[in-house]
């Protein structure tokens, strides 16, 4: 069974940066892996996604400011953001995608990020 364990969540101030990180273990290959955030109140939404061949898909609202980025050899992936606003804070989500034909499957238990002065 996959597991995925995000790290790097906090407390940061407006215009600020964090850099989340999630490992995934439990298996040998991975098609793509992403983050995803849910605010209070709100739907879980998709911030970013990465594709083992290095394609990228990104949220219009974090275009500039995030970037994603991922080390295959150690199933890892990252996500560095900066400028970041109070809208953005979250419980952000590290998820995957085993192969193209299946959709994001596996999550991990999430990271609060919180941006606020």
């Amino acid at each position: 069974q996959v597991q995925l364990v995000e790290s790097g969540g906090g407390l940061v101030q407006p215009g600020g940066s964090l850099r989340l990180s999630c490992a995934a273990s439990g298996t040998l290959s991975i098609y793509a892996m992403g983050w995803y955030r849910q605010a209070p109140g709100k739907q879980r939404e998709l911030v970013a996604t990465m594709t083992s061949g290095g394609s990228t898909n990104y949220a219009e609202f974090v275009k500039g400011r995030f970037t994603i980025s991922s080390n295959n050899a150690k199933n890892t992936v990252y996500l560095q953001m900066n400028s970041l606003k109070p809208e953005d804070t979250a419980v952000y989500y590290c998820t995957d995608r085993l192969s193209v034909l299946l959709g994001f499957g596996d999550w991990g238990q999430g990271t609060q990020v919180t941006v606020s002065s």
